[in-house]
């Protein structure tokens, strides 16, 4: 059953990976959309491409989640195309570098501290008192299995999707009375561009975490999405962990040799 025909979706982190997966796949529902992202032309072709297939009305947005004063700014504007969000997709997020805490990037560490974190709370902040007050709503917070298990070289990355751990569960209890729902989809390994951005553009580095193994896609983990916020709404799937068959935990991954 189809319950988000006509709904309003809003992706953050839509330019590309798991983000643009859940466009796509939303998109198919029949769920209008609008896209957020750094890369303007990358959104304006995914929007073209959606609007052919689907019908669906899309709205882009090209900013950066951590820019403070345009995210705040953005529910007025979408108002006042008469727009109103439903379902909330925090998806923005990075990982940058695999380095000794002792030797790590300080630039690194803030992209990573103000995107995966300050941007899901500028959006939340953003976007929830709207759904409080009509009583209806969804947010889904895209974590990571890093946010449950911490592993080597990557101690804040790890940190910041703690963060979205907890900032989930608080959200979940300060809605406790209203009708509007928090899911978070925790992924383990993906193969997406998250690797190729870690090593800065280094593409065999890159490559090189996907060999042996068949990893998680960008699909699963739009399937998994659509799959909570489609939901009941006397339902809420708060938490969701989704691994590869071939990953158990961050530092057991069974890779075929040769």
């Amino acid at each position: 059953m189809n319950r988000l025909q006509g709904r309003t979706a809003l992706i953050t982190g839509a330019t590309a990976g798991i983000g643009q997966a859940c466009a796509r796949a939303l998109a198919a529902l029949e769920v209008h959309l609008v896209l957020v992202g750094r890369r303007a032309e990358r959104l304006q072709a995914l929007a073209t491409e959606l609007r052919e297939a689907f019908g669906v009305d899309i709205y882009t947005r090209a900013l950066d989640v951590r820019d403070r004063d345009a995210v705040m700014a953005l529910p007025t504007d979408l108002v006042s195309e008469g727009v109103q969000v439903d379902l909330l997709v925090n998806n923005a997020g990075k990982a940058l570098g695999l380095d000794l805490l002792h030797e790590g990037d300080l630039d690194d560490w803030d992209e990573m501290v103000d995107t995966n974190v300050k941007g899901l709370l500028y959006f939340s902040r953003a976007f929830l008192p709207g759904m409080v007050e009509r009583n209806r709503g969804h947010v889904v917070n895209v974590g990571s299995t890093a946010g449950r298990w911490t592993y080597p070289r990557g101690a804040v990355y790890c940190g910041t999707k703690f963060s979205v751990r907890g900032i989930s569960e608080g959200m979940n209890m300060d809605l406790a009375g209203t009708r509007v729902r928090v899911s978070s989809v925790d992924p383990g390994l993906v193969e997406t561009e998250f690797s190729e951005v870690r090593f800065h553009g280094d593409k065999e580095r890159a490559e090189a975490v996907y060999q042996g193994y068949t990893p998680l896609t960008a699909n699963d983990i739009a399937d998994a999405v659509v799959y909570v916020a489609n939901a009941p709404e006397h339902v809420d799937i708060f938490n969701m962990v989704i691994l590869p068959t071939d990953q158990r935990h961050s530092m057991i991954v069974h890779k075929e040799s040769g």
